[in-house]
């Protein structure tokens, strides 16, 4: 194969693997190319970029997965090649095909080879072909699969053929729950893959989740960069990845990393994969999937080994060789640790949080790195993928590692939505999670305890401290936001002893000031005396003295015209009840427990409803389906009711509070 030049590449991709990849381009003297929808207009990706070209408006189909517009936007940039990221294109054989029909370099495997994997079952019967251990499973349509399904070893993992990412997966426990799970899980498909096949195989208890990081060239060269533990999964998608695996023994990490070299060798494989398997408690490993791409996780790897993934990538679709490569790789240091930070809520069954983000801070700590979509102020839609960011952290062991995460994750700020970041927090410091007794059900076996352990987090907190830091902020706002005149001298009524309550997210917490003045607070909560300084301020970061001691805290205002106060690594909603007194929320305008009601806990868009108007339906019945985020979200009845009115139909988007369904009480028959 001949060396081919790349001087420009497009990115065919948003969000933070597209900033992550114009990080290489940059470092190599590469033009990056972005494209963007309409809604990513403002985004960082296309900010960053060399160069960026727009895709319009309209669905996933209309922009990110366009591939004659996203051709069409290579060309005219006079790209040279196109990186595809993860996720959208990236593993779509017709994409490739049109990239090498345009003369432009596809940054990845060939298309026949990505066709192969990316088919689950072509990729499991490859496996088999070649003597790797996979579960026993059962394809074909909702109909064959029925028709055997008393052939299945329940608990069973319905799973789609073209997916990943954990889109479409669905355990069913019992034969009676499948023909749903199957018909669900191919809607999924569908929606995210274009392509509604699912298959059946047998759900392995308790296990874990464990991958190798393979790279080929167009030389027969195949190498691995070791194994990453990714066993930490909420809804079938990791949320933590480590690397090295703290389960595998010396003698079976061999054998699972020689296995992987061997499938990627038996299929030709070209340029960088994942090969995943799942681990019994034996230590058993069984074929899983194989990823024809970059992994979300891959800096976990490049923590260990200094090696740049994308890099290596771009040499690779050059037309390098890995013979220096593989002659510099030496056994990866230390321990690394990813956990991606979602705007979710895990109090609520981790339903997605789209919103807006009103401050935003990365931790600057020696053996840490942050992938992120975002670098301030912005909005998540509820467009995408619910991921705003990565954290990567690296130390000499797995402890120290854990250790270095839990500081990183009090000094990332972000405000303004519900995230992940605290629960990730309670998760790193759970002592079964410490002690490595983990699979992949940890954060459904584990959810009590985890979020006892978060609302305790917060509870020991001092009210008081968080009121005094929101009072100095909001005396000081003024002149922090930089508005003209001595904020000391134009203070109003805060110049004199007043009574006040703060509200600390519903709590009402009684004030007396005593004295206001030349950045100083002074005076009683709760009947406790405080006294607060201003000492310096750096948006959103506020240094304070408070009762003596310095702190640290970050502030922000929403949209509501609440103030958000960081306190120790958690998030307080604040604001002063005598001057919100006559505002009116109206994003929990439709707010109720009135039974009689269905609302939406999410934006996003009503993808079935299974109820007509005048069906009778019990405590738990699924209504109405929303799609969220890019998954499906169940709304259910909280109690026996008749279905009255539909207020929604299927397709339409829906606002978050917004009623769906109004339904009447079913009468007891005498």
């Amino acid at each position: 194969m001949n060396t081919k030049k790349i001087y420009k590449v497009l990115i065919a991709n948003r969000g933070e693997i597209a900033v992550r990849i114009i990080r290489t381009l940059k470092k190599l003297h590469i033009t990056s190319v972005a494209i963007f929808a309409d809604n990513d207009a403002d985004a960082l990706h296309r900010r960053l970029a060399d160069e960026a070209y727009p895709l319009g408006n309209g669905s996933l189909k209309d922009t990110y997965l366009n591939i004659p517009k996203i051709i069409d936007a290579a060309l005219d940039a006079g790209a040279d090649a196109i990186h595809p990221g993860y996720g959208f294109l990236s593993e779509n054989p017709d994409f490739a095909e049109a990239c090498q029909a345009n003369n432009l370099i596809f940054i990845g495997p060939d298309a026949d080879t990505m066709r192969l994997m990316g088919n689950k079952i072509a990729a499991r019967q490859t496996a088999i072909d070649n003597g790797i251990p996979v579960t026993f499973g059962l394809t074909g349509d909702l109909c064959q699969i029925m028709a055997q399904a008393d052939k299945l070893p329940y608990p069973v993992l319905i799973k789609a053929a073209a997916g990943g990412g954990g889109k479409g997966m669905h355990i069913v426990q019992r034969k009676e729950d499948l023909h749903d799970e199957l018909e669900r899980a191919s809607r999924e498909a569908a929606n995210y893959f274009g392509d509604g096949t699912v298959f059946v195989e047998q759900y392995i208890e308790n296990p874990r989740h464990i991958e190798v990081q393979v790279l080929a060239d167009h030389y027969g060269n195949v190498i691995h960069l070791y194994e990453r533990e990714c066993t930490i999964q909420r809804r079938y998608q990791k949320i933590i990845e480590e690397s090295p695996s703290p389960t595998l023994t010396d003698e079976r990490r061999e054998q699972l990393l020689a296995t992987a070299v061997k499938l990627c060798r038996s299929i030709g494989y070209k340029n960088a994969g994942t090969v995943e398997f799942i681990v019994d408690q034996q230590q058993n490993f069984y074929f899983l999937e194989m990823n024809t791409r970059i992994q979300v996780e891959h800096p976990v790897t490049e923590m260990r080994t200094g090696i740049d993934l994308v890099e290596e990538q771009i040499r690779i679709a050059r037309g390098k060789d890995l013979s220096t490569l593989s002659s510099q790789l030496s056994i990866p240091s230390g321990h690394a640790i990813e956990l991606r930070i979602y705007a979710e809520d895990p109090e609520n069954g981790f339903l997605p949080t789209p919103g807006c983000v009103t401050a935003y801070h990365e931790p600057q700590l020696r053996g840490t790195r942050v992938d992120s979509s975002i670098d301030g102020r912005c909005t998540i839609t509820e467009a995408y993928d619910p991921m705003i960011a990565k954290l990567i952290c690296h130390a000499k062991d797995r402890q120290s590692a854990i250790e270095t995460a839990q500081q990183a994750l009090n000094q990332f700020i972000i405000q303004g939505l519900t995230t992940n970041k605290a629960y990730l927090w309670e998760v790193i410091k759970n002592p079964d999670f410490l002690e490595n007794h983990i699979d992949t059900s940890f954060c459904k076996t584990h959810q009590d305890t985890l979020i006892n352990a978060l609302n305790e987090s917060r509870q020991r907190l001092c009210p008081n401290d968080i009121v005094a830091s929101f009072l100095l902020f909001d005396f000081c706002k003024r002149k922090l936001d930089g508005e003209v005149g001595n904020v000391w001298e134009e203070i109003g009524y805060w110049r004199y002893h007043m009574h006040i309550t703060v509200d600390v997210e519903g709590n009402k917490i009684p004030v007396f000031i005593t004295k206001a003045s030349n950045g100083k607070i002074t005076g009683n909560i709760a009947e406790k005396p405080f006294a607060a300084e201003f000492l310096a301020y750096d948006g959103p970061q506020l240094k304070l003295m408070l009762n003596g001691r310095t702190e640290v805290i970050y502030c922000s205002i929403n949209k509501e015209q609440k103030t958000i106060v960081n306190f120790h690594g958690l998030n307080f909603t604040c604001f002063r009840t005598d001057q919100l007194n006559d505002t009116f929320d109206y994003s929990r305008k439709n707010e109720t427990n009135d039974k009689s009601t269905l609302i939406s806990p999410m934006p996003g868009k009503v993808v079935k409803i299974n109820v007509k108007e005048g069906d009778e339906v019990s405590e738990g019945t699924v209504m109405i389906v929303v799609e969220a985020m890019k998954m499906e979200n169940n709304i259910t009845a909280t109690a026996k009711a008749k279905v009255k009115r539909i207020l929604v139909t299927e397709n339409e988007m829906v606002d978050n509070k917004m009623q769906l369904i109004e339904l009447e009480e079913v009468r007891s028959k005498k």
